[in-house]
């Protein structure tokens, strides 16, 4: 097995391929977020302040926005082994507990010498609203295979 197999087993990927995932986001994501990142801000719990503020209703953390990205990433495309080096992230609309998302990144180049590749990251609300857009920097190593 070549060094390019052992980093991408189906073949290492090419621009212009996409992958993408969908999930609803709930209430409790809130609520895991805010346990593991200790962000409390009020846009986030406090319905009547939510409410009277510009985005009408609670909003998710940013964070939930964009965990979708790293599933797709970790899991589909590059796939397992990927990790972000950087990370261009614009956030242009809210997302709300109820709203199902969906993250989608598209290769735009993959370096030659090493593993490392360029996407466009998307994360699009079911009303078809972009939430997120902007860019990223993947770096993908082998994964060590069972009983080898």
């Amino acid at each position: 097995m070549n060094k390019i197999e052992k980093v991408w087993p189906a073949g290492m990927p090419v621009a212009g391929q996409r992958a993408e995932r969908t999930r609803e986001i709930l209430l409790r994501d809130i609520e895991l977020f805010t346990e593991l990142s200790g962000d409390r801000n009020p846009l986030h719990y406090d319905v009547e302040l939510a409410k009277a503020s510009k985005f009408g209703e609670i909003i998710v953390q940013g964070g939930i926005t964009s965990a979708i990205l790293n599933a797709v990433v970790a899991e589909d495309l590059p796939g397992p082994g990927t990790v972000f080096l950087n990370v261009n992230w614009n956030f242009k609309a809210p997302v709300r507990p109820g709203d199902k998302i969906t993250g989608v990144v598209e290769i735009l180049s993959v370096r030659q010498d090493k593993p490392i590749s360029g996407l466009k990251t998307t994360v699009i609300r079911d009303d078809g609203t972009v939430a997120l857009d902007g860019t990223a920097l993947c770096y993908t190593m082998p994964m060590p295979q069972p009983g080898v």
